[in-house]
């Protein structure tokens, strides 16, 4: 590999083009796949107002899909929503050499092994954002806060691609954490986003003191993370008991805001249901585990979604 290695956005929407922008300020050779904005990102980049300061740039190349790769990247980072038929293997494998590494910065669990099935030699880099960001014109992203990175190899351990990503993300200027155990840490986010996030668009798109604040609301999101945390000791991967009180706590801390299905149900946009809420429910059906809430929140989002 060169020097400073060269990366691919696929699914450079706010999250792609951040850590595309972090990369960038690093020294590596950053393009980008993008389905629609192809115009606005062609004539002016990706333009941020961030806490960082100024960290608007332009790709080096920018494709459409269906495009051909001007030489295959070092990095395949994969930002797109995980959503209900869409097919992430046939989506990146035009872009793939034989030893590119793909870096998945992708919520909900259980999202790595379709692309470890079809993509048994190349690493697969998994990674949890912790970042608040938004798009909100073409090619125009507001960074509000954030930005660290949980990462590992997938299925477990860290490797020289995990420590290449995370001393280039930390020259670009963010926080990384890598882990032995990515799947573990991907079930600590679930505790939060898994009764959260369905709760919400069931709610009509509540905010977190709506969903905490109605009378059985607060017992409900501890009975729903209950059932998370029994679904991945079961996994093997068991979680601290004062995580309920701790996570509670925190988003009482924090002002009320919309989570990012409630955003997507309110814009008319396809939720991550099966990433964040399905796979779990699958996971436990496996294990024999019951899990009656997280079903019900399951069907009755089925319901709704028609």
């Amino acid at each position: 590999m060169s020097q400073q290695p060269h990366v691919l956005i696929i699914g450079a929407g706010a999250i792609g083009s951040f850590y595309g922008a972090i990369l960038k300020r690093a020294g590596c050779t950053v393009s980008a796949v993008v389905r629609s904005e192809y115009e606005a990102i062609r004539d002016g980049g990706f333009q941020f107002e961030s806490p960082l300061g100024d960290i608007s740039w332009r790709p080096d190349h920018l494709y459409r899909d269906g495009d051909q790769a001007d030489s295959k990247p070092d990095y395949v980072i994969l930002a797109t929503k995980v959503l209900p038929n869409s097919d992430r293997a046939a989506l990146i494998r035009p872009w793939l050499g034989e030893d590119t590494g793909i870096v998945l910065i992708q919520n909900g669990l259980d999202i790595e092994r379709e692309l470890a099935e079809a993509f048994p030699n190349n690493p697969i880099i998994s990674c949890l954002a912790f970042i608040a960001v938004s798009r909100v014109a073409p090619g125009q992203i507001k960074h509000n806060a954030y930005g660290r990175l949980v990462m590992g190899r997938f299925p477990e351990g860290i490797d020289e691609h995990c420590s290449r990503l995370r001393d280039l993300f930390v020259e670009g200027g963010i926080d990384i954490k890598l882990t032995e155990q990515v799947v573990g840490e991907r079930w600590l986010k679930c505790v939060w986003n898994t009764p959260f996030n369905p709760l919400s668009v069931l709610a009509n798109g509540a905010d977190t003191y709506t969903i905490l604040d109605t009378p059985g609301g607060e017992q409900l999101i501890r009975d729903l993370m209950a059932e998370v945390m029994a679904v991945a000791e079961a996994d093997g991967h068991p979680l601290p008991s004062h995580l309920p009180d701790s996570n509670i706590a925190g988003t009482r801390k924090m002002p009320a805001y919309k989570n990012s299905m409630a955003l997507d149900y309110l814009n008319d946009r396809p939720i991550e249901l099966d990433a964040i809420l399905g796979n779990v429910v699958a996971i436990a059906h496996r294990l024999n585990v019951p899990v009656p809430r997280l079903e019900t929140v399951l069907v009755t989002l089925r319901m709704r979604q028609g």
